[in-house]
């Protein structure tokens, strides 16, 4: 390879790993852990868990706060700092449903931040059931010196009541009900109509009606499918039924041509 050419390799060679180290994720504050429930029942107990790491990345900052939001009701905030040997190195409590932490410092030693909150389930404002309705368990923000924020996550559960779960039950029985009829070639359209029935019944919060009218869509999405199987297996018997009776006919026929060539007839 000649100087002229090392020389131009060199420089693509110095131009490509300046675009890999550009190119090259940075680590950034994230949640490692997140214990949240799914779902729960309204007024009841609920506890979430979160474990904030690199708490100092992307953006490279040497301090800043955290702020948190949530729906639960009678809330308390627990806040854990803890260095890199695990070590706790502070703590915080907050009562509310929104909080500001102090400023958390590389200069403190933290590496991590744990995050607690617990509290009641709210009541529910508006019934959906598809999307089902959710609140809000946690959302949290990163604060940074001037007024910039960087949202990092929030996290929603499903709450209910005893009522709207059976209702609610009831409209996923008959929702796959009406699928299996369809996947089986009926055609459920009078499941469909009750079913969006007692959903408008649910989203009214007249659970007891939702219930009943999804119990009657399962019904009559079964009786369609059950009606479609029949016409199949009547359909199969009749198609068997024509191929016996053109065997018999082919068979009767060749015989009689037989006999009509027959010698001593």
């Amino acid at each position: 390879m000649t100087k002229t050419n090392w020389s131009r390799f060199s420089s693509l060679l110095l131009a490509l790993l300046v675009l890999l180290s550009v190119a090259a994720p940075v680590a950034a504050l994230s949640v490692g852990n997140a214990d949240v429930p799914e779902e729960t029942a309204v007024g009841s107990q609920v506890e979430a868990t979160f474990t904030l790491t690199e708490l100092y990345q992307n953006p490279t900052l040497e301090q800043w706060q955290l702020r948190g939001e949530t729906e639960l009701r009678d809330v308390t905030w627990s806040l854990s700092y803890v260095d890199q040997t695990g070590a706790t190195v502070g703590r915080e409590e907050f009562d509310g449903q929104n909080f500001s932490s102090s400023q958390i410092s590389a200069s403190d030693g933290t590496a991590e931040v744990r995050i607690r909150v617990t509290g009641t389930a709210p009541p529910v404002e508006s019934y959906s059931y598809d999307p089902e309705q959710t609140f809000v368990v946690a959302s949290l923000t990163q604060a940074r010196e001037g007024g910039n924020t960087n949202a990092l996550d929030t996290w929603e559960a499903h709450h209910f009541t005893s009522g709207s779960d059976r209702a609610r039950n009831a409209l996923d029985d008959a929702q796959a009900a009406i699928d299996a009829a369809r996947e089986n070639g009926a055609n459920p359209g009078e499941a469909e109509n009750t079913f969006n029935q007692a959903v408008n019944a649910y989203e009214s919060e007249n659970f007891d009606l939702a219930t009943e009218l999804a119990n009657e869509a399962q019904s009559q999405a079964q009786s369609a499918q059950q009606s479609q199987q029949t016409f199949t297996l009547v359909l199969y018997a009749v198609a068997g039924l024509v191929v016996v009776a053109l065997l018999v006919g082919g068979f009767l026929y060749w015989r009689s041509q037989q006999d009509s060539h027959d010698p001593l007839g």
